[in-house]
């Protein structure tokens, strides 16, 4: 049974209904695995909007939706989320930061848990700021590590600290940068991404309420990122890496960087330049899925 998901909690079995709270979903109101029971692909990002473009985007590189569609949000009782699904592939918003991506999978992992899904690939896509790349670069991590460039996560639970691995399938890495050479779009590269805490001085910016340090320390912070394999920061990976470790789930991150930090920090190219940034990785994964299922 490697190929199902593995729930790391004994006391869920014992549970006669799992309200999955944050998706207005549940075990004794939906029929799991008629609802998601055939879903191989998911692919998660913050912001609903771009998770419900990705799915009507997918639809129609699959041959599975007609020009215009409108796809319900599987969601619609909550506004913590939004979910999205079409065919095989499921489409989640998870909001931003560590705390907010950590809720959805939970209810994520579980939800297909209840499923009886197999064979799940889950793959996060969205924006980050590049370290010594050219906007619009897309990176796909070889690991997540923390701010001082440790390829952990660390959580305190019931008072005591837990350090988990953040490592992600290099397979899987390997097969995604074979779909963007094939593609031939954009450049693509593999390494590290630096997961934070905090967007202004959790990554280093100087444009924040509140900065206690000069430019020189920060550019030589950003270096020694770029020296330690780091090439692009955002907020999400490491715990995504890890829950997705425990729950056997192979799992990738596919950021595009929208500036290089070694040059600023505040995001200044035109509102349609970022536009088609953002769409750089709903493309190299829609590929991917299209060529996993053999419509390439």
């Amino acid at each position: 049974r490697e190929n199902f998901i593995h729930l790391c909690n004994p006391h869920l079995e014992k549970m006669k209904e799992d309200i999955l709270y944050h998706f207005a979903l549940g075990t004794g109101t939906h029929d799991f695995p008629t609802l998601f029971g055939d879903v191989k692909f998911v692919c998660v990002g913050g912001s609903p909007s771009r998770m419900k473009a990705f799915i009507a985007y997918i639809a129609e590189e699959l041959g599975l939706g007609s020009p215009g569609c409108d796809y319900p949000n599987i969601c619609a009782g909550t506004d913590r989320y939004a979910m999205y699904k079409v065919g095989p592939v499921l489409s989640v918003s998870h909001g931003m930061g560590i705390p907010s991506i950590s809720i959805m999978l939970h209810e994520l992992i579980k939800l297909l848990y209840h499923a009886k899904c197999s064979d799940i690939t889950i793959i996060r896509i969205g924006t980050s700021g590049g370290i010594g790349l050219e906007p619009g670069s897309v990176v796909i991590t070889r690991q997540s590590v923390d701010a001082t460039f440790k390829p952990q996560l660390e959580q305190v639970v019931l008072g005591k600290t837990v350090i988990r691995s953040t490592n992600l399938d290099e397979q899987l890495a390997k097969e995604l940068m074979q779909c963007s050479k094939e593609i031939g779009q954009f450049n693509t590269v593999i390494g590290n991404t630096m997961c934070t805490l905090d967007f202004y001085e959790g990554q280093g910016r100087l444009d924040g309420a509140i900065c206690l340090y000069d430019e020189e320390e920060k550019l030589q912070y950003l270096r020694n990122a770029y020296e330690s394999g780091v090439r692009n920061i955002e907020m999400e990976s490491s715990v995504f890496a890890a829950m997705c470790n425990l729950s056997g789930v192979k799992a990738a991150v596919v950021c595009v960087t929208l500036l290089n930090r070694l040059e600023g920090d505040q995001i200044s190219s035109p509102h349609d330049v970022l536009v088609e940034y953002q769409q750089r990785p709903q493309k190299l994964v829609g590929y991917f899925i299209k060529k996993s299922l053999g419509k390439v």
